[in-house]
């Protein structure tokens, strides 16, 4: 009884982070718009409630949305199970196929994973006081580069992985065009450890990265910068200091067209 309490309190208060606010999807349309051209293809992994799949549909572009979570699988098939534009896929990404168990928080289930190390580190900072784990269900695990073979290159991928973003990375062999990966200063590392994986696939200069910190849906330096550059900002980030995504496009990307 307890526990499914939990998870009910936990589902209503997503629902209302996510869905609350009336004019959040016209901000994540305004956000995305650059990266995300009509006709093109999204990779939402994380995808939760579905709202950036949302915005990524009105923007024109066809999705596949990952989600492990059960709970969040029945919530977007019932938001998009109709909507032939969107492919959802009940399993988790990482370096190699294969199963791997979920640690769910039911109360917080924006912070479920599958990296004990986020747990582990992410649980000791302040911000997650209160915040418990236990384990969850055994989910597949894909690869980025077995879900390209099967849906095509995608213009945008969004990583939203708690902890498991170089692990998602890692499963990538060649560059992509434009992504985002979520950071947490308590584990700037991971953050750093993605942008050298990406340095390592497409070459030094290729990238040009942005950060958006929390919710805000804005990047600090719209016109990006170098590996470097971010990587001198995440190390000088206080370890209280904000999380957010850092946003990272190649060549030609960026620019809300169609390449």
């Amino acid at each position: 009884m307890g526990e499914t309490l939990d998870r009910q309190l936990g589902l209503l208060r997503s629902q209302l982070v996510y869905r609350a606010i009336p004019w959040r999807g016209a901000q994540l349309r305004r956000f995305y718009r650059r990266f995300v051209p009509a006709g093109g293809l999204a990779f939402d992994v994380g995808a939760h409630l579905g709202n950036r799949v949302a915005a990524f549909r009105q923007l024109g572009a066809r999705v596949v949305a990952l989600e492990p979570q059960p709970d969040f699988v029945r919530q977007l098939q019932r938001r998009f199970g109709g909507d032939a534009g969107v492919t959802l896929l009940p399993q988790a990404l990482g370096r190699a196929p294969g199963r791997a168990r979920l640690m769910v928080s039911p109360r917080t289930p924006t912070v479920t994973t599958l990296s004990g190390d986020f747990i582990e580190r992410a649980g000791a900072s302040p911000s997650f006081k209160g915040v418990s784990w236990q384990a969850g269900p055994q989910v597949d695990v894909a690869t980025l580069d077995g879900l390209i073979a099967r849906h095509g290159q995608p213009d945008f991928v969004k990583i939203d992985v708690e902890g498991f973003e170089l692990e998602v990375l890692m499963g990538a062999s060649r560059p992509l065009p434009a992504l985002s990966f979520e950071f947490l200063p308590a584990m700037r590392d991971v953050a750093l450890a993605c942008i050298d994986r990406l340095e390592a696939l497409a070459g030094p200069g290729h990238y040009r990265y942005a950060v958006s910190l929390g919710e805000q849906l804005q990047l600090l330096r719209p016109q990006g910068e170098p590996a470097d550059a971010l990587r001198e900002w995440l190390r000088a980030l206080p370890h209280d200091g904000p999380s957010g995504d850092v946003h990272a496009w190649g060549p030609g990307a960026g620019s809300g067209t169609r390449r």
